[in-house]
Formats: C-alpha cells, structure tokens, sequence
C-alpha cells in the first residue's frame, strides 16, 4: 500500500536513514544473521524517547505502593541481568487497570496494574518480564519498524478495543509513534521467540519454566471466555493459542526442573493492590457512566472510589470530570487540584485543571498547566487552547503554532484547531489551502482549475499564472480575479489566454492564488 508519510514522522524517518542502516548483523538472542536496517543506537534513541508518552498514553505510572513497585523492577533486573543482550533495560508499572504488558526497542519495559492482580505467583511474573526483554533483545520492535509499518503510519492500534485508560487517540506529532510500537501485533514466530527465549531466562535466573506454561493456559482459557475485556489488553498484541501453550510444554520438559515459583512472596507484595482492587473497579464504572452522559451516577462512583483509596490521583479527576459535567466548574477545579497534588507527572490532570482555569478566566494558570501537560504528552486539546489563549493574547505565531500541532489529530479539537488555522493564516497564505491545478483542453487553451480545500467559503480570488524559465524561475505573466465565492469542497475552472501547442508544455506553468478573504456570509 502506498502511503506518504506524516509530517511528524519525518524526524524518525530521517534518523533511521541517517544512523540506522547498518545491512546484516547476527541477531544477538537468536544467534541466526538477519536484515539490521535500525541500529542499536536508534533502537535506544527511540525507546527512550518514546517511552514517557507511552506511558502517559497508558494511565501514567502506578505510584501508590513503591515496595511493589521497586519488586517489580528487581524481578526484571533479575531477567536482564541473564539476558542475552545488555540494554539499559527499565521496568514501570502502568496505573491502568487493562491486562497488559509492553516493550520498546531498546529494553523499555511496562507491566499494568491490571496484569499484576491476574498473576498468582513470582514465577508467572517473570515469564511475564523475560518474554518482554527478548521481545527488546531480539529487536522484534525493530523489525516491525524495518517492515515499514509503524513509518507508513498505519495506526495498528485500530484492531484493538478501546480502554478506558488509553489516551493514544489524544497524542499528536512524534508521540504517537509509541503507540503504534506497543499496539503493533508480533509475528507468530516471534512470539514463539519471546516464549522459548523467555523460559531460558526464567530457568538462568532460578524461576520454574513451568510457570510460563500455566500462565499461557490461563491466557487461553481466558481468551475464550472473553473475561475481564483480556483481548483488548494483552492479548492485542500478544495472541494466545495452545500451539504456544504445547511449545512451552516442550520447553519446559528440555530444560532444567524445579527453581522458584515465589508463590508466597508474590502474594504478600499484591496483597495492598487486592484490597484497593474495588476502587478500581468503581473508577472503571464511573468513567463509563461519564461516556454515556451520567454525570451524577459517575459522581457518586467518584467519591465510592476516593473514599477506598483517597490517595489515588485518578479517582479524584473522576470526580473533576463528573463536576464539569454538571457544569460546576469551581467545584472540579478543587477536585482536579487534589489530582495534580497527588500526581503532578500525569499529563491528564494538568491538562483538565488547564480547560477549567480558562473557563473561570485565570489564563495565566491555565497556560501554565497546559504548557506542563504538553511536556508529558503533546495532545490536540492542550495545542488548540494554548492557541486560544495565545490568540487572546495578541500572539499571533504562538496561535497558529499551536492549532498547526493540534490540526493533524481527528478528534473534536484536532478539526477545531485546522478550522482556526485556516482563518487565521488563509488571508496571508491562501495558496497553502486553496489548491491549483493546470490543464490544456481540446484547443490548446490553458485552463487553471481551483479547490478550496477547507472548511470555509472563501470570495474575492486573485490566482496569478506564470510560467518557467529554463532555471525554474516564474514570471508572473497574468493575474485574475475569480467573480464568485469559492464554497467549501467547490472546484472551478478559469480559461486563460493562453493556448499550447501541445499539452506536454503545461508543466511549464505555474498557478497560484495570491489573494483571498473568508467570505462568512
């Protein structure tokens, strides 16, 4: 499929050109040789810079209950440390309730709060973690990204159920490159790799293969029934199947028996997770009821959860969501001022404090917040209202900087954004939105045709002709005024004076609108 690439993607594009083709390298897990067009070091370049806006994208990290936290990452560190490739290998739990696991090239590793509750042991944990790192080790993001799929744009995000914690859909510009990294599907034998690969790690490292083999029953028997919404978690990028189920079976029979399951250490570390689980449970039904417009029911689900685990960020920004609903936006600025208390590194809870600021007019605190959200995460809607509030500032540039970030993005604010860029920047650059073309027709005569492709009617045309010089320069050689109003969507055609004598020559000339107002009547 030919797709051109996004201009945000261009940066990436560039390094991968630049610093990334290296021809065949031996793969460092696998040992087979193999097509290396990415780098080690645009491998690490682009984990690292990824993997902050993915795990905004994702609920931001979990930070209630730091020894099981700094559990986690000793399990992986544990893997890593008998892996077959030294990467600066990190581990993070993701606060987002999804059954999910994730890895970025260059060893970035995410494990959801949601997946830890679905373990039973240490042991299942670490098949978890070993068979993210191969995935990093065996540069299977890497190859996703040399099959063309991630650079084409194709949001492979598109086959999996929406969450109620993914803000992939928000995130404009080079950010959104992360979401396809972690949504994108491995192929059947990498996933195999992961598996065996993994198991070795398991065994180096003292655990029970056998673990990874009750896991991916679970999985399956999970998959089947459907349960806990498990295929829009790790499942998506992750299918189970009892194929993988008998190979680990083999494995495990080939490798050494016994080691650690960790049953019991496993169980104590989760235990504070089991009990704040309902509160949980009720923030998932509240965001529901937020989606169908019951601000009332989402309230009440709001302070069910605070009153759980009143330290949880996320449940008192349910509760500013609630408020704005019902349109008491003081009320919601207090429960979003609790939220960014809380946790000032989500982009979310700065971004929804930023909106309500700005309808109560405190507009320096609302470009401070929406500014802070836009390090964690760039989004159409931070862009588009620091473009309002740049414009009400008399700052022009900032403006159309702002709504140029946002325009890209298909949500409401993203097509908000490219209606304010284009009246703001057509007057002074219509040939960017108004579109020429030239063709000769039967008797020669040049004809111009115009688009206007935007969402706004526009009159008062000037479109100049001019025609190229051997150097490729353009003399003007007649301008003309378009009579009628140009609607949204309309083509017309001018007829000039000029006639070829053949239609080869019209490459030769050159149409350009100069001049145009926005016509709103």
């Amino acid at each position: 499929m030919n797709r051109r690439l996004p201009h945000w993607l261009w940066p990436l594009w560039v390094l991968l050109i630049v610093a990334g083709i290296t021809g065949c390298a031996t793969n460092p897990v696998t040992g087979k040789s193999e097509l290396a067009l990415v780098s080690e070091a645009s491998e690490l370049q682009i984990g690292q810079s990824q993997y902050q806006p993915s795990r905004q994208m994702q609920g931001g990290d979990y930070k209630l209950d730091p020894s099981l936290i700094k559990y986690v990452q000793g399990v992986g560190q544990r893997l890593a440390a008998v892996s077959d490739r030294k990467l600066p290998y990190e581990f993070v739990v993701l606060n987002d309730s999804t059954p999910n696991a994730w890895a970025l090239p260059g060893g970035k590793i995410a494990v959801n709060r949601g997946l830890l509750l679905e373990l039973d042991n240490e042991a299942e944990l670490a098949a978890v973690l070993g068979h993210e790192i191969v995935h990093a080790a065996a540069r299977h993001g890497a190859q996703g990204i040399e099959r063309g799929i991630v650079l084409q744009g194709v949001l492979l995000a598109a086959g999996v159920a929406t969450r109620d914690s993914d803000y992939s859909q928000l995130a404009v510009g080079a950010a959104a490159v992360g979401a396809n990294l972690i949504n994108q599907g491995y192929s059947r034998d990498a996933e195999l790799e992961a598996d065996l690969f993994g198991m070795t790690y398991m065994v180096r490292a003292g655990y029970d293969p056998m673990a990874a083999v009750g896991l991916q029953e679970t999985f399956v028997r999970l998959s089947k029934d459907r349960k806990e919404n498990w295929l829009s978690g790790l499942f998506a990028s992750h299918p189970p199947s009892m194929e993988r189920v008998e190979k680990n079976r083999e494995t495990a029979r080939r490798l050494a028996k016994g080691g650690d399951l960790g049953r019991e250490r496993y169980q104590k570390q989760i235990a504070a997770l089991k009990r704040v689980a309902p509160g949980y449970a009720a923030y998932t039904e509240g965001l529901a009821a937020l989606r169908d417009k019951k601000p009332d029911q989402a309230l009440a689900l709001a302070k069910k959860a605070i009153k759980i685990e009143p330290r949880e960020a996320l449940f008192h920004g349910l509760n500013g969501d609630a408020l704005v609903l019902k349109r008491n936006n003081p009320a919601a600025l207090s429960a979003y001022d609790r939220a960014v208390q809380l946790d000032s590194d989500f982009f979310r809870h700065l971004l929804k404090r930023g909106a309500v600021k700005a309808e109560l007019g405190d507009h320096v605190g609302a470009r401070q917040d929406l500014s802070k959200s836009i390090e964690l995460l760039p989004t159409a809607d931070a862009h588009y209202l620091l473009g309002q509030e740049a414009l009400r500032a008399g700052d022009r540039q900032q403006a159309l900087a702002h709504y140029q970030a946002a325009s890209g993005a298909s949500s409401g604010s993203g097509q908000a954004a490219a209606a304010a860029l284009v009246r703001l920047d057509l007057p002074a650059h219509p040939h960017k939105y108004l579109n020429t073309s030239l063709a000769v027709d039967s008797s020669g005569r040049l004809l111009i045709q115009l688009e206007n492709r935007t969402t706004v009617a526009v009159s008062n045309l000037h479109v100049q002709l001019g025609e190229r010089s051997a150097s490729g320069r353009v003399s003007v050689r007649a301008e003309y005024k378009v009579p009628e109003k140009l609607e949204p969507g309309q083509r017309i055609v001018l007829r000039s004076e000029f006639r070829l004598a053949n239609a080869g020559l019209v490459s030769r000339w050159a149409g350009r609108v100069v001049r145009a107002v926005i016509d709103d009547r």
